[in-house]
């Protein structure tokens, strides 16, 4: 599934509430990864060896299979009202979506602070 132990896997439209309720105290992530898309591939690797190289960030970390959970990843566009790309990372703070990047523009230097 993920590299990194911080990630939470998204298997849920209920975890959306949570992930709202964390982020008002701290920055939540989503990463959209289609598991079969070398760009999403290439996309997930960089973004993964960008949080290795700073563990210190306080973030919250979801990950979305955008081929097992399709349903979930609309329900983000709609509540977010962010148009569905893939790959793609959202920057969610106080339950909403403060920064997006899709494609090649996915990067950990995306994340608020860098």
């Amino acid at each position: 599934m993920t590299e990194n132990e911080k990630w939470i896997e998204l298997t849920d439209s209920k975890q959306l509430d949570e992930l709202d309720r964390e982020s008002e105290d701290i920055p939540v992530v989503i990463f959209k990864h289609s598991t079969s898309c070398s760009i999403s591939a290439m996309a997930w690797g960089r973004f993964n060896r960008g949080l290795e190289s700073h563990p210190e960030k306080e973030c919250k970390y979801y990950y979305l299979d955008l081929l097992k959970y399709r349903t979930i990843s609309h329900e983000i566009s709609e509540k977010y009202e962010i148009r569905h790309e893939s790959p793609q990372i959202l920057i969610i703070l106080k339950g909403k979506c403060i920064q997006n990047a899709s494609h090649f523009d996915v990067n950990f230097s995306k994340v608020p602070g860098y």
